[in-house]
């Protein structure tokens, strides 16, 4: 049976968080990184910077150079972090199978997946659906049967594309790709694979695996088969679920206490509804997030001690006093114990 790979890239990650909290940066060139134009080095930077040739990883005094009106942010990897923590908490609705890359890229094996009759194009598209949705941010997706192509097919139409890589069409596709494209080919076999006028897949294909092997070492087995679409590695699930969340930004927003507990109604039941895919796991803490309309947030957090409805309304009605501006979103959620963890608290599914 032929598997179904996805992968998600977000799409210029820390800028599009920097930029989703400051409107005012959105049609400015923005990178992250620091201001030292002696030593910064950039994190990334958004698709209207990337326009004056500027890349993540380039030294802040060349990325000032090709783009003077640049504006640089400083990191804040705390807020990154939860960002990455929600998004990931949207892959677990659709599979187990994560493997995490990065706080901004995963593979999902969506195989065994039951929704829309296990179409992984649909799956996707709701996936980048629900991370717009739940995050108000972008991100790009490759679709395929291996990671290979899924991670060459999320490359292919940034920012916010899918792309498609089915079987049927894998020789014809893949003949004209990089061999850049593969991952662990670097700068160093990059070049050498030019100096031998291997440019692309179709030129790979054109030497046997024994002559790979002699001129790569042990990696020329891999390029052997990357350049004929043959990838077996499996989506491995590298970390443990820490959290899961639920959030709702509204249309308005909402300067009343009693609404915002209405709402919280809403985010309790969805939650309770997701955690039943845990009831294996240990609930250490409770936690309530509150992002006011000037985009500044707080969260809160509390010892579970049950998971009641009530306990989470507490936690608003106690920090009410901190609520001094409209609310434009309102999440909850829980964090959990490592696995090893013998008592566990009880669901109230009842």
């Amino acid at each position: 049976m032929k598997r179904k790979i996805i992968h998600v890239d977000m799409d210029y990650f820390f800028a599009q968080v920097e930029i989703k909290d400051r409107p005012q940066l959105a049609k400015l060139p923005v990178a992250i990184g620091s201001e030292s134009t002696r030593r910064g080095v950039l994190s990334t930077c958004n698709y209207i910077a990337r326009a004056f040739g500027v890349r993540s990883a380039m030294p802040t005094y060349k990325a000032l150079e090709l783009c003077p009106n640049l504006v640089l942010v400083g990191s804040n990897f705390s807020k990154y972090r939860e960002v990455s923590e929600q998004v990931f908490s949207i892959f677990y609705d659709y599979t187990d199978k994560v493997e995490c890359i990065s706080m901004d890229e995963a593979y999902l094996d969506v195989t065994e997946c039951d929704l829309y009759s296990n179409s992984a194009t649909l799956i996707a598209r709701d996936i980048l659906n629900q991370i717009y949705l739940k995050t108000g941010l972008t991100a790009s997706a490759g679709v395929s049967y291996n990671k290979l192509l899924a991670k060459i097919g999320s490359e292919k139409l940034k920012p916010r594309g899918l792309f498609i890589i089915p079987p049927n069409t894998k020789q014809s596709f893949i003949q004209s790709l990089k061999v850049k494209s593969i991952n662990g080919v670097g700068k160093v076999l990059n070049e050498k694979l030019i100096s031998k006028n291997i440019l692309t897949f179709g030129d790979l294909q054109k030497y046997s695996k024994l002559d790979l092997i002699n001129n790569f070492g042990s990696f020329g087995n891999s390029l052997h088969c990357y350049s004929r679409g043959e990838d077996y590695r499996d989506v491995t699930v590298s970390r443990e679920r820490k959290s899961l969340s639920v959030e709702r930004t509204f249309e308005k927003n909402i300067n009343c206490v009693s609404e915002l507990s209405l709402r919280l109604t809403d985010c309790y039941e969805e939650m309770i509804r997701r955690l039943k895919k845990y009831e294996d796991r240990d609930i250490k803490t409770l936690c309530l997030k509150i992002k006011f309309s000037s985009f500044i947030q707080t969260t809160i957090e509390s010892p579970a001690i049950d998971l009641t409805y009530d306990a989470f309304h507490e936690l608003l009605i106690r920090n009410e006093y901190k609520i001094k501006e409209p609310v434009r979103l309102i999440g909850l959620g829980v964090k959990f114990f490592k696995k090893d963890r013998g008592d566990q608290l009880a669901l109230p599914l009842a």
